[in-house]
This record gives C-alpha cells, sequence and structure tokens, in this order.
C-alpha cells in the first residue's frame, strides 16, 4: 500500500511541476506580447508600374507609423496563392483590417499616402501625425586630395 502511494505522490508532483513550467511558459509570452495593431495589406507586384510607385509610399508608412498600423506587402506575382487567399482582382490592392482582424475596407489601383491614412479615419482608427525625426548634422570627411595639398605645399615651402 505504501509503494502506490508513494507512486501516487510521485505522479503528482510531476503533473503539478509540469502545470508550473506551461504556466510560466505562457505568462512569459503574455509578458512579451504586444498589442494587436490594425493592419494594411497592399497586394501587388514588384514589377508592376502602379505597385512600384507605391513602393516608397508603403515603406514610409512602415517606418512612420509602425507604432500604430502594420504594413504588410505581399508579390502576387511571386506568390500567386496569396492573391488567390486575398480574391483580388487586379494590383495594387489595398485591405485595410482592424486590431481583431476583420477587413474594414478595400481599393483597387494605386493609393496616395494621403488617401491611405484618410481611409483609416474614415474606417474610425484614429492616426496620429508621426513624431518628427530628429536632425541628424553630418560632417563631410575631409577630401584626401585637400590633405595632400596641405602636405605638398608644406613640404616645400620648407616649414617640417
Amino acid at each position: 500500500m505504501k509503494r502506490f502511494e508513494i507512486i501516487r505522490l510521485t505522479l503528482c508532483i510531476g503533473f503539478l511541476l509540469t502545470a508550473l513550467d506551461v504556466y510560466a511558459a505562457n505568462s512569459d509570452k503574455t509578458a512579451d506580447a504586444k498589442p494587436a495593431l490594425p493592419k494594411l495589406v497592399d497586394l501587388g507586384a514588384g514589377k508592376c508600374i502602379p505597385c512600384k510607385q507605391m513602393k516608397p509610399i508603403l515603406d514610409e508608412l512602415k517606418r512612420d507609423y509602425a507604432s500604430q498600423f502594420e504594413t504588410i506587402f505581399i508579390d502576387v506575382w511571386e506568390n500567386p496563392d496569396e492573391g488567390r487567399k486575398y480574391k483580388i482582382r487586379l494590383i495594387p490592392t489595398q485591405i485595410f483590417y482592424d486590431a481583431s482582424g476583420k477587413e474594414l475596407a478595400r481599393h483597387e489601383g494605386f493609393m496616395a499616402k494621403k488617401d491611405i491614412l484618410t481611409q483609416w479615419e474614415k474606417v474610425g482608427i484614429t492616426i496620429k501625425n508621426p513624431e518628427p525625426k530628429p536632425n541628424v548634422t553630418k560632417t563631410a570627411p575631409q577630401n584626401d586630395s585637400s590633405l595632400l595639398a596641405q602636405s605638398s605645399r608644406t613640404v616645400t615651402s620648407g616649414n617640417l
């Protein structure tokens, strides 16, 4: 009988330790988890002219508004299954999603930055202007030829 109780106690302790490990692992994930953000998905192609025109706009949105919404580009010529998954008819197509993943709006064709930001407002998501980036002044490196000219003047003038 004692042997059975020892086995039972060992199993209970093992189960508790496993449960604690799972709890600790999950609590670490939730502590590091970022809140879900609204999402802009742009479906296009790297060689499509309006898509090429949108690339700098998408890059700027991704950089300046990363804390407010995600910006994702999917090349449907390289990933045709994605085009079917999103049921697009032409490229570029922009799809706006809320933080829970619900589609809010869809636009086909080129879309200017101002129009993208306006669309967020139309669907009820307030977008704040990004914080201005600090101006970083870079000093230009001295030209090697000017240094060479200075050294040659010094040598030829006899001031060693």
